[in-house]
């Protein structure tokens, strides 16, 4: 019987944000067909290193993962969009070396997740909804950086994974400029048990999914 398992932040954590509409994991277990479960380990702020902690309560029926971490990690890192530098070279000197420190967390998160034996999903970083279209290109493109990560990672051991980039496209998606709000919630919900449901996460290859 299907039970998925969410881990990372508040990209599934998002009860806080919906103004007492219904979160992800609700929306996920209201699609889900009868008898099957799904459990929320996710947590609101937690960045890469956290998703160790989430592993040790993974049920032992758990039959899919699904993983969405790594907005927090950018957070984290904004300060390099405001840091002084007297030429391109030195800030995207300070960018890759923010995404190597990622990746190098990253990639134990990832192999910590393959170390229980089903099938696990990643989720890319969104682009966020912020009001000073300035920075929202800054952010987009910091965020396209982290999810060149995420992606390699996800093709190097072929892995499903959801790129919310296109899940969450619209300002409605946003409850505040980096949260799901409850509409943003469904479409995420929607995507993970449309592709788990389909099988799209087993011995098939990497495959990204937009919708």
């Amino acid at each position: 019987m299907m039970h998925i398992v969410l881990l990372g932040d508040s990209i599934f954590d998002n009860a806080a944000y919906t103004k007492g509409g219904p979160d992800v994991i609700s929306q996920v277990r209201q699609l889900l067909p009868v008898g099957c479960r799904a459990t929320l380990l996710a947590a609101d702020g937690a960045i890469t290193e956290d998703v160790f902690p989430q592993l040790k309560r993974i049920p032992s029926d758990a039959s899919n993962l699904v993983l969405s971490v790594g907005g927090n990690d950018v957070l984290k890192n904004s300060g390099i969009l405001y840091a002084p530098a007297d030429c391109v070279a030195k800030a995207v000197e300070a960018l890759a070396e923010a995404s190597r420190r990622f990746e190098e967390k990253y990639r134990l998160a990832v192999a910590a997740c393959r170390q229980v034996p089903v099938p696990l999903t990643l989720c890319t970083i969104y682009n966020g909804c912020f009001p000073d279209a300035d920075f929202q290109r800054m952010a987009t493109t910091v965020a396209a950086v982290f999810n060149d990560v995420i992606l390699r990672v996800g093709f190097e051991f072929g892995l499903a994974m959801i790129d919310l980039r296109f899940v969450c496209s619209s300002i409605a998606d946003y409850a505040n400029p980096i949260e799901p709000s409850s509409l943003g919630g469904a479409k995420i919900a929607r995507s993970i048990v449309n592709l788990v449901s389909a099988g799209g996460t087993g011995n098939v290859g990497a495959r990204v999914v937009i919708v």
